[in-house]
């Protein structure tokens, strides 16, 4: 496999960062070289509410990733989260120029700047403009029009904004960390990134990532997102009422989540019970294993209830292809039937599977985001681009000087 480029994706999570270096074959294939995951402080449901904090989590993972591969980061894509991520579509409609009257780039590009110029407060910024389709003189259902005879061309784009001020306090973290950002991905569309298909995208599908803090809906259609929100609820929910309910703290709740939790209580065996230790009482005491279970499949119910209603109001009955579960809140034991259950689709967990490399212990549903960092810049630079995407590698005068020769001589 002969290399391409080499680029970094950073997952700035509610409770974890993650930091993977990938190697990009000439024919898109990732392979991992390099991989840092750290607890992550100074973040709420997404959002960065300390900045050193959260510069020094970053900071960690980046160090971490750099001495596990021998590459210098200097450069990454940067997932973006938080229940201030929207979406919307606007469509945008232009004359096609030129004397033969035959749709070029220029063209596209205008279209789409006319798409983007759609209303959006100053307190918003706009992450993503993605091209759902075109329409050619009134032919709808075109996917490329470049070189198609017309006199009118429409696209129609979804457009994800999120929240000014959350943006420039993840990249001011990032910044300050080392690294600079080749671009700010919203977290559900780098997880879809990894986890479905191109048959699924195409029959529509919506893909629900339960972090710890949010949980990121994104429905697609026609091989296109056409609506994003972000939930708030997510994993710590979990937890937290697992501590609330047996009187215990955040880390034994954690634990018994982990260990003993399942969303599906029908198979459990009533009489098994667990040591769990209580505030107060070093000796603790035992629950039943079916009170926590309850716990968890009441707030997992919850969730689900909520993924119900915001798919009914944006897609009813239009995703055959059903629910795609990933993160880390999908790793629950029992997840995918309880959700067939209340959603009355076909649900499924699912995890990154196109990389390789040092994978051991990152192809589960919480390191989903991060993979599709990597996946998303693969597939959205150019071969031409990806050259200068290439991070130095440690030590990096050689490696620097062998990236601007193959930029010469590819």
């Amino acid at each position: 496999m002969e290399r391409e480029a080499v680029l970094v994706g950073i997952d700035v999570g509610t409770t974890k960062v993650v930091a993977l270096i990938g190697e990009v074959a000439r024919d898109g294939g990732v392979t991992i070289i390099g991989k840092g995951t750290v607890p992550a402080s100074g973040l709420r449901k997404g959002v960065v509410v300390n900045i050193d904090q959260t510069v020094h989590s970053i900071t960690a993972a980046v160090e971490k990733a750099e001495r596990h591969s021998g590459w210098k980061i200097d450069r990454a894509f940067v997932s973006v989260g938080g229940q201030h991520v929207d979406g919307l579509n606007s469509p945008g409609q232009v004359a096609v120029a030129g004397p033969r009257r035959e749709v070029t780039q220029e063209d596209v590009n205008r279209s789409i700047e006319v798409a983007r110029a759609v209303s959006i407060p100053s307190t918003r910024e706009v992450l993503h403009v993605v091209p759902r389709g075109y329409t050619v003189d009134g032919q709808e259902g075109v996917m490329n029009p470049l070189g198609m005879s017309a006199v009118r061309l429409e696209v129609e784009t979804h457009i994800v904004t999120a929240s000014a001020t959350a943006v420039q306090n993840l990249t001011k973290c990032v910044t300050a960390a080392g690294v600079k950002i080749d671009e700010l991905v919203a977290g559900g569309l780098a997880s879809a990134e990894a986890v479905l298909s191109p048959t699924e995208r195409d029959l529509g599908v919506a893909v629900a990532d339960i972090g710890a803090g949010t949980t990121e809906l994104t429905l697609f259609a026609d091989g296109s997102p056409f609506h994003t929100a972000v939930l708030p609820v997510g994993g710590a929910n979990v937890t937290n009422d697992i501590a609330i309910g047996l009187k215990t703290s955040l880390q034994v709740a954690e634990s018994l989540k982990i260990d003993h939790g399942t969303c599906d209580v029908a198979g459990l065996d009533p009489d098994e019970v667990i040591s769990v230790t209580v505030l107060g009482d070093e000796a603790g005491r035992t629950v039943e294993r079916m009170e926590v279970c309850r716990i968890i499949e009441a707030r997992m119910r919850e969730t689900y209830e909520m993924l119900r209603t915001e798919i009914l109001a944006a897609a009813p009955g239009m995703l055959p292809a059903g629910l795609v579960l990933t993160g880390g809140g999908a790793q629950l034991g029992g997840a995918a039937v309880l959700g067939r259950e209340i959603l009355e689709m076909p649900v499924r967990v699912a995890a990154a599977t196109e990389v390789g490399g040092l994978v051991d212990g990152i192809l589960e549903p919480s390191y989903s985001t991060a993979i599709g960092l990597l996946l998303w810049g693969a597939r959205h630079l150019g071969a031409a681009d990806l050259t200068t995407y290439e991070s130095a590698p440690a030590g990096g005068l050689v490696g620097r000087i062998r990236g601007a020769l193959r930029s010469i001589f590819p």
